[in-house]
C-alpha cells in the first residue's frame, strides 16, 4: 500500500508494531551466531583419530571447528580431505590458531593456503612470548599489521588471542592495550575469557572498550578456588556470561563463540559435550 494512502489509524498501528518487529529481527540475528569448539579442547582424541573426533564434535551439535597449530603440518591434499569432511558434516572453519612464526615470510604462504582450503576467515596468532617492555609489544602489533596486509588480497583477516601475560602491566600499560592501539581495526581481538579473568581483568569492560573488534570469543571459564582454575566447566567459574554475551552482541561485533577447555574431571569429549549444553542453557 502506498504510504500516501495510509490512514492515521493504520500508520499508528504500524508504528506500534515496528519495535516488536525489530526486536524479533535482532533476536534472530543473535540466535544465528554459531558456536564452535577450539579443537585444543580435544587434542588427545584428535591425535588418535582426527576423523572420528571431528565427527563426534559435529554430532554434539557444534557448528564450527577451530584448528590449532598442528594443522600447519598438513599438505594441501590433507587439508582438502579435512575440508570435505567438514562440508559433509555441515561444520565450518571460521578461524585457525597459529604460532607466531606462521605469520613470517618463510611460513605465511603455506598457512594462507591451508586456511583458504579450509574456508577459514581468520588466521589468529595464538600467543606471543612475554615481552619485557611495551615497545616489544608494539613490534608484535607491527608484525600483525604486516601479515594482515599480506593476507588481505586473498580475503583472509588476522586476529590475536590473549593469554594472561597480555593483561599484566609493563611500564604502566597492559600489552593488550598496546596491541589494540597499534593494530589496524580490521585485526580481530579474540578474547579468551578465562585467561582474562585469571589475570584480574574485566572481559565485559574490554569488549566495550574495543567495539567491533571482538569478533570471536573463547568461552573458557575460570575459578579462583584452589585446584580449580581452568579445570571448571563452562558456567562453573566466575565469568559473567550474561554480561559478556550482551556486550559481545551489542557492541563487540561477535561473529562466533568458541568453547575452549584445557581439561576437566571428565574426558575431553564428555567435557566438550557438557560445556556446549551449559553454553546453550546460559545463552538461551
Amino acid at each position: 500500500m502506498p504510504f500516501a494512502n495510509l490512514s492515521r489509524r493504520s500508520f499508528l498501528a504500524m508504528s506500534a508494531a515496528l519495535p516488536w518487529a525489530l526486536r524479533g529481527f535482532a533476536s534472530a540475528a543473535v540466535s544465528s551466531i554459531p558456536v564452535g569448539l577450539e579443537l585444543y579442547s580435544v587434542r588427545d582424541e584428535l591425535k588418535k583419530d582426527p576423523e572420528a573426533t571431528i565427527r563426534a564434535v559435529a554430532q554434539m551439535g557444534y557448528q564450527v571447528a577451530e584448528f590449532y597449530a598442528p594443522y600447519y603440518e598438513w599438505d594441501h591434499a590433507q587439508a582438502k580431505q579435512m575440508r570435505k569432511l567438514l562440508d559433509d558434516l555441515g561444520l565450518k572453519c571460521n578461524s585457525t590458531h597459529n604460532n607466531e612464526d606462521y605469520f613470517q615470510p618463510a611460513k605465511i604462504e603455506h598457512a594462507r593456503d591451508l586456511n583458504l582450503i579450509l574456508g577459514s576467515k581468520y588466521m589468529v596468532q595464538a600467543w606471543s612470548d612475554p615481552k619485557p617492555n611495551p615497545d616489544d609489544w608494539k613490534k608484535v602489533a607491527d608484525n600483525l599489521n604486516a601479515a594482515a596486509a599480506k593476507l588481505a588480497p586473498d580475503g583472509l583477516s588476522v586476529g590475536y588471542h590473549n593469554h594472561e601475560a597480555e593483561w599484566k602491566q609493563i611500564g604502566g600499560i597492559r600489552p593488550m592495550d598496546v596491541l589494540a592501539a597499534n593494530t589496524n581495526s580490521t585485526i580481530m581481538l579474540q578474547l579468551d575469557v578465562g585467561t582474562c579473568l585469571a589475570a584480574g581483568a574485566d572481559p565485559v569492560a574490554w569488549i566495550r572498550s574495543n567495539p567491533g573488534r571482538i569478533r570471536s570469543i573463547h568461552c573458557k571459564d575460570w575459578s579462583p578456588k584452589s585446584g580449580q582454575g581452568y579445570g571448571v566447566l563452562f558456567g562453573e567459574g566466575v565469568a559473567d556470561w550474561k554480561g559478556i554475551f550482551h556486550a559481545a552482541e551489542t557492541v563487540g561485533g561477535i561473529e562466533c563463540y568458541l568453547i575452549e577447555q584445557e581439561g576437566s574431571r571428565f574426558s575431553e569429549l564428555e567435557t566438550s559435550r557438557r560445556c556446549l549444553a551449559a553454553f546453550r542453557a546460559t545463552h538461551a
